[in-house]
This record gives C-alpha cells, structure tokens and sequence, in this order.
C-alpha cells in the first residue's frame, strides 16, 4: 500500500469527513499543532524515569488523537469519539499530584535542567499553541467545549510534570 495519494498537491487535504480545505486552513492549523504536541510528548516520555509519569503522557498522547479527530471534522455529527469531563478530571488529578510532590511554586524558572523537563517545557509551549489556534478555529466554527476545556487543563498537567521532572530549579534572574 502507498501512503502518497497525490491529492495534496495543489496545497487542499481532506477532513476527517471528507471535506476539501487548504492545508494552511486553520482547522489544519489547529489538529496540526496537537499532532505536533504529541509528537514531542513522544518524545519527552523517553527521557522520564518516573514510571507513572511515563503511562500518563502515554495515556495523553492517546487522548491527543480524540482530540485532534474532532478537529478534522468539520461536521460535529460524524465525530466517533468525544472528550469527556472524566477525561477533563484526570489532567486536573495529574496537575495536583506533581504539583503536590513539588509544594509551592513561587516565580518564574529557567525550564529544562534537564532532557526530560526541557521537553516536557517545550510539549506545555506547543500546547499553549494549539490552544491560540482552537480559539482561532471557534471564531469560526464550532468546536466542543470539553475539547477546549481539555487543552487548557492540559498545559497546566504538562507543566506540573515539567516542573517536577527539574533536576534543579533555576530563578530567573532578570536584569
């Protein structure tokens, strides 16, 4: 089977319900971005040591795909799996528990002293991205709130993860 279809070629690709767009389309915009968020996740969760660290960012590259299906679906009734408030609960329990691990956090951090933070930090900024470019996209049309809901609770769960993954943490110092 050949994975090139030569549809593209002309800068359209088609949605998940078969309707043409340019591909700088900012639907394409914004599954783009949460496609690009899992990839560095992908990435991030190979250089975490912590074990339950590690299923959680899998767990959320997987919810990642829910994600983005909405989003390449311009026709809401043909979207096969949807973002639910468990869903929405389980980033805001990931978010509390490393950010209990970590006690207060006062000011701002230099992110990444190390591999895992410093990509788990660049996963949080892509995913503050793709949560710019879905609100582009619902001044458009329409997208699920839980989907919005989700990405904004995400950035804070890959932040507390970033933050606890800090082998030091580093002040700003400003001058």
């Amino acid at each position: 089977m050949k994975i090139y279809t030569k549809t593209g070629d002309k800068g359209n690709t088609s949605l998940f319900d078969n309707i043409r767009v340019s591909k700088d389309d900012i639907r394409v915009e914004s599954y783009g971005t949460v496609d690009e968020l899992g990839s560095w996740l992908g990435l991030a969760k190979n250089y975490v040591k912590d074990e339950k660290m590690f299923t959680e960012i899998q767990n959320i590259q997987n919810k990642l795909f829910t994600l983005a299906a909405n989003l390449a679906t311009e026709d809401q009734s043909k979207v096969k799996f949807h973002i639910k408030e468990a869903d929405i609960e389980s980033l805001e329990n990931i978010t509390d528990y490393y950010i209990d691990k970590i006690g207060s956090i006062e000011g701002f951090i230099v992110p990444g002293s190390g591999k895992s933070s410093g990509y788990l930090h660049v996963g949080r900024t892509i995913c503050r991205r793709a949560e710019r470019r879905m609100i582009s996209l619902s001044k458009i049309a329409g997208i699920d709130p839980l989907v919005m809901k989700y990405i904004n609770r995400l950035s804070d769960a890959i932040y507390s993860m970033a933050r606890y993954a800090e082998k030091t943490e580093i002040e700003v110092q400003y001058e």
